[in-house]
């Protein structure tokens, strides 16, 4: 989902009514309508940015007033969001966030008190990976999760921990650990992808050719939407596109293709609730509308493109021969991508529980996220909270200026009919530079 706090699925799912347009040959893309947005306007962007710099006075962090109970859920929820937004370097930020996740050590919490912690750690790690040296208390309580903390916090302590340069020896100590206090790690959806993540650090494996995975049929008569990343998700994927037919879509004898954003504004593992957008297969089924300005910061103005991961209630078609298990997931690659593990993140989120990805727009200005500056080739774009993040600009008067997602619903509906089905297949492919693949390249590894 995008980086807001989510409404809830109900809510949201009632608010949104099934909107598809179709065709039946990709041609001019329709005009994007010369709409004025007010929560756009440069105004009511100063106005947001400040309320949320208002929020994190040094004061609001006092967990004396303002202790973690149930009855201050909402406080510690709308002030961590305000934080994760602006990412302030702050002492007082870093004591109480760790003092928070001193919690993690406790055995009884209630269900409030589990989703501040749960909240807490995921902004702490937002904030330790971006200066690891100015949050260093917070450092201290990932370690001292690891070693009292439940499975998921634990993994989640180990990721953060490692993403920010542990050196080899304590990765490895931390791992042990681990391996130790779970025995049976294997059966952990958290534990053993990030167990299985460190330890790949120390023995890389070669990357599958990317044309075996761009020349596969995953199953037959349904559209396969390509995104292509780099490791850095701070660089724009690529989007290419098959028809039913398994022809790749072009425009005057080009590649179609859209550029989109798949990182988490906390930089936390795929596995994890509101991290990086997992590389796997997803499956495609139709767009939810987006008419309702309650929700234009976090989605924008235009519909968003349904993705179900394995397990997710409400999939209607993990094909040949199910989703029940990883043999039959991996069925759906190619023979020579099977047993690529990062390549099966999306089988692991959906085991774990995630859900609810979607590719949309944003209707937040590029510079309500502090973090985004550290991200220069990607500017335009914002992040999300595990969702694909189209561009979508607008000028000081509100006033639409560009949008990609016309662009994609355009093209689904051109090759998949009114009720567009399909897979969408989210890969990394390295590169030491970290530059986005160009379409030359893709070009290339299809015509092997």
């Amino acid at each position: 989902m995008n980086a807001q706090l989510r409404p809830s699925p109900q809510r949201f799912l009632r608010t949104l009514a099934c909107l598809l347009t179709g065709a039946t040959v990709l041609v001019a893309l329709p005009a994007q309508p010369q709409m004025i947005v007010l929560q756009a306007t440069a105004a009511a962007r100063v106005k947001q940015r400040e309320q949320q710099v208002q929020q994190i006075r040094p004061d609001r962090y006092d967990l004396t007033r303002y202790p973690i109970t149930d009855a201050n859920e909402r406080y510690w929820r709308n002030l961590l969001w305000s934080t994760a937004i602006t990412e302030p370097q702050s002492a007082v930020v870093d004591a109480t966030i760790a003092q928070i996740l001193s919690l993690t050590a406790r055995q009884r919490l209630s269900n409030a008190q589990r989703r501040t912690v749960e909240m807490a750690m995921q902004v702490g790690t937002q904030l330790y990976l971006s200066n690891p040296t100015q949050y260093e208390g917070i450092k201290q309580q990932f370690q001292q999760t690891i070693k009292r903390g439940n499975a998921e916090w634990a993994a989640m302590s180990l990721s953060a921990l490692v993403q920010g340069g542990a050196a080899v020896e304590d990765r490895k100590q931390w791992s042990d650990r681990l391996q130790q206090r779970f025995p049976q790690w294997r059966n952990n959806p958290y534990l053993f992808t990030t167990l299985e993540a460190v330890g790949s650090l120390d023995r890389p494996r070669k990357t599958p050719p990317l044309k075996d995975l761009l020349n596969w049929t995953i199953a037959p008569g349904q559209l396969q939407m390509y995104v292509i990343c780099r490791p850095d998700r701070g660089t724009v994927c690529q989007t290419i596109l098959k028809d039913r037919r398994g022809q790749f879509v072009r425009q005057k004898g080009e590649l179609w293709s859209v550029p989109l954003l798949t990182r988490s504004l906390h930089g936390l593992a795929s596995i994890f609730t509101r991290g990086q957008t997992p590389q796997g297969l997803y499956r495609i089924e139709g767009s939810i509308p987006q008419p309702d300005t309650e929700f234009f910061r976090a989605y924008g103005t235009f519909a968003l493109v349904n993705l179900f991961v394995p397990f997710e209630a409400g999939v209607k078609a993990f094909d040949r021969p199910g989703q029940g298990n990883l043999s039959a997931y991996q069925s759906l690659l190619p023979p020579s991508w099977r047993n690529e593990v990062s390549m099966q993140q999306s089988y692991w989120a959906g085991r774990a529980g995630r859900g609810l990805f979607r590719i949309h727009g944003s209707g937040e200005a590029p510079t309500f996220f502090t973090n985004n500056s550290r991200y220069p080739t990607s500017a335009g774009w914002n992040p999300t909270i595990g969702c694909l993040s189209a561009l979508e600009l607008y000028d000081q008067t509100g006033r639409l200026q560009q949008a990609d997602m016309p662009k994609i619903l355009n093209a689904l509906t051109s090759v998949g009919g009114q009720n567009f089905t399909g897979y969408l297949i989210v890969v990394e492919i390295p590169d030491p530079a970290n530059v986005p693949l160009s379409i030359e390249e893709i070009e290339a590894a299809i015509a092997l």
